[in-house]
């Protein structure tokens, strides 16, 4: 096994602090005068101490921290603050002088100083910030702070994807590509000290490659054995009974797939699942409860045991099959909520090749949640090998273009994409020829290489500038995102729905979902169109409601309602990794402070930071630091998506 070590020279300064935003909000108002402060809990490493830190920042603040070292030391934590000996009730008193006080690792503290914290909760003069670890031993006094109601408390969940995303792109030195994102947090869950050690081994050790066609970095092969990683799996690294160890690490080496708990003797596994190193599923499949502790393992138990027991790609076949079909039947289902697929992100975090039939699916599936970079990320996967490959190329330049990455070479991708890309382009005629091309093909009995790459929105936008109605007799057909029998069942005149006959929508079949998002939008009914956005998210079509709710905006005649259906519209599109569909077009500007909106609309048209700072006489320093906020409130990764956000009189619609 080999340790990564860094040397006391490379250490780095604390990352930028980023996302976090209505947390920062909420301390930082239970901190101010007239209030009595905040507990912040939370699993270990989720970057409490951090958050509670800025939130203070600028302020006199008096600060004392628990240590395991001094848990027998009466007011050990307070040493700084006071003189020695001292009673608990003097201790009171000479700290009720202070205004604010952060009490961090409070899980830590010595019997005492923890005494001392709930006192100074109970007297009221002492604004307290209290940090304490979730899920490990909390003195009685301290957890009574919010169990007696004395403070609120803030439950503090791991960094979400969106904001590791943010955070790794503001530190990596570079683009990284999706799919290592998604592994990073996969084996991270939301510990940034772990995120931070792994990223920094990762990029120190070389692992770290370059995609041109990506334009970003990619990690791909073993995972580095760190002091924080071995940290973090000591409780698989380190079990006393050799019986325990041998399943995990047989558990470690059947990864990507999993065993039947009948293949284990049953005792030690219920051992194990008691300290949650393992858990198993409804059909009885084993699997290691941490996504860190299998590589881990496998990279502790040496070159020959590993030789023995590692898995070939080519013995996951089948799965990988299994896999795609599972998603497949998701789709048809009309339901992508997210699934687990661990065949696919194995073979992609070995660095094998992942087949063109696999990758066009996971991209699908990725990109009719809204994940578009993701989808552009497996599609790449599967043209790895097959550079030709029709279905991989469609879903690319599919992704590319809802993306508002609006190319000529999308329109040689597939049919359903030049429809896309003659939409941009503002070519409404040859937009709905295309769509009418795809249909075709379809109904001829064309394999159906386009199927499943429906894009809502399309048709209506090129529809309603046109002035048309959303279906015609005879012309192209209202899709959601498939095509066949959904196709009719998606379609308000062939449902025998009509704009005076709205859709019940109480009926539970899978299709209505389409059926109501057409009806509705025909009808310009903006309440309707916030209920299918409801139902879509529900069904994990984040995009597809996104783009209901900013029709609904539009839609509303009450101003407060067609508020309320962007806000949440732009809560949405956020999460869609920059996608530029007409219905989003502009939708997200409003978010952006009157200064942010201007510089960003300037930077759109074309002004460096340094011209722009002259034509508002601001530094050059703040012009980029409102972009910068700016770009993390977009979704934006920098200043080419801008001219999709901003609707300038010479830019190209999204």
């Amino acid at each position: 096994m080999t340790t990564f070590e860094r040397a006391a020279k490379t250490l780095e300064l604390p990352w930028p602090f980023t996302g976090r935003e209505d947390e920062l909000e909420l301390i930082r108002r239970s901190s101010a005068a007239g209030h009595h402060g905040i507990v912040v809990t939370g699993p270990v490493g989720c970057g409490k101490t951090r958050l509670v830190t800025e939130a203070v920042r600028g302020t006199d603040c008096a600060r004392v921290a628990g240590t395991p070292e001094t848990r027998h030391l009466p007011f050990a934590a307070f040493a700084h603050l006071l003189p020695e000996p001292v009673s608990l009730h003097r201790a009171v008193q000479l700290l009720s002088a202070v205004r604010l006080l952060l009490v961090d690792d409070a899980h830590l503290l010595d019997d005492a100083s923890a005494a001392l914290v709930h006192q100074l909760a109970v007297h009221g003069r002492t604004r307290l910030l209290v940090v304490a670890a979730d899920d490990v031993p909390v003195p009685g006094a301290v957890s009574r702070l919010w169990t007696g109601e004395l403070l609120p408390r803030l439950v503090l969940e791991p960094l979400p994807h969106e904001e590791t995303a943010q955070l790794l792109a503001a530190v990596a030195g570079g683009a990284l590509e999706p799919l290592t994102v998604n592994r990073l947090h996969r084996l991270c869950r939301g510990d940034l000290r772990l995120l931070r050690d792994l990223l920094t081994a990762v990029r120190d050790g070389g692992l770290l490659r370059w995609l041109p066609e990506a334009d970003a970095w990619a990690w791909r092969g073993p995972v580095p054995v760190t002091a924080t990683v071995r940290e973090r799996a000591g409780g698989v690294l380190d079990r006393p009974r050799p019986e325990e160890r041998e399943v995990l690490e047989l558990l470690a080496f059947a990864e990507p797939l999993a065993p039947h708990m009948d293949d284990f003797d049953l005792r030690v596994l219920e051992d194990l699942e008691a300290e949650r190193l393992v858990r198993v599923d409804d059909h009885g499949a084993v699997r290691l409860a941490h996504p860190l502790h299998g590589p881990v393992l496998r990279a502790a138990a040496g070159r020959l045991r590993a030789r023995r027991l590692a898995r070939a790609p080519e013995q996951c076949k089948a799965a990988l099959e299994e896999e795609a079909a599972e998603l497949s039947r998701r789709m048809e289902r009309a339901d992508v909520t997210r699934s687990c697929a661990p065949v696919g992100e194995w073979l992609v975090a070995e660095g094998e090749p992942v087949p063109a039939w696999y990758g066009a699916v996971r991209a699908r599936f990725a990109r009719l949640r809204g994940e578009l970079r993701e989808a552009a990320a497996w599609a790449r996967e599967g043209l790895r090998d097959a550079p030709e490959d029709p279905s991989c190329r469609a879903e690319l330049a599919l992704a590319a273009l809802q993306s508002g990455e609006v190319t000529d070479a999308a329109a040689d991708a597939g049919p359903h994409a030049a429809a896309w890309h003659a939409a941009a382009r503002g070519d409404l005629d040859t937009a709905l020829e295309a769509v009418g091309r795809t249909y075709d093909a379809v109904r001829l009995g064309t394999p159906g290489r386009w199927a499943g790459t429906g894009v809502p929105g399309l048709l209506d936008s090129a529809s309603e500038e046109r002035g048309e109605e959303v279906t015609r007799e005879g012309g192209p057909e209202r899709t959601g995102p498939w095509w066949g029998d959904d196709r009719q069942a998606c379609d308000p005149q062939r449902s025998g729905l009509h704009a005076d006959a709205p859709v019940d929508e109480s009926t539970p079949d899978r299709a209505d979902v389409f059926a109501l998002h057409a009806d509705a939008l025909a009808r310009g009914d903006g309440a309707a169109l916030d209920r299918v956005a409801e139902r879509l998210e529900e069904r994990g079509f984040v995009l597809f409601a996104a783009e209901a709710r900013a029709q609904a905006a539009h839609a509303h005649r009450d101003p407060s309602a067609a508020r309320t259906s962007r806000t949440r519209a732009v809560a949405l599109a956020r999460r869609c990794q920059g996608a530029r569909t007409p219905a989003l077009s502009g939708l997200v500007l409003g978010e952006l402070t009157a200064r942010q909106r201007q510089i960003v609309t300037l930077a759109a048209a074309g002004l460096s930071n340094r011209q722009i700072a002259e034509k508002l006489t601001l530094s050059i320093r703040t012009v980029g630091n409102h972009l910068y906020s700016a770009y993390a409130r977009l979704g934006a990764g920098g200043r080419g998506a801008l001219p999709w956000l901003v609707e300038l009189p010479d830019a190209q619609p999204a």
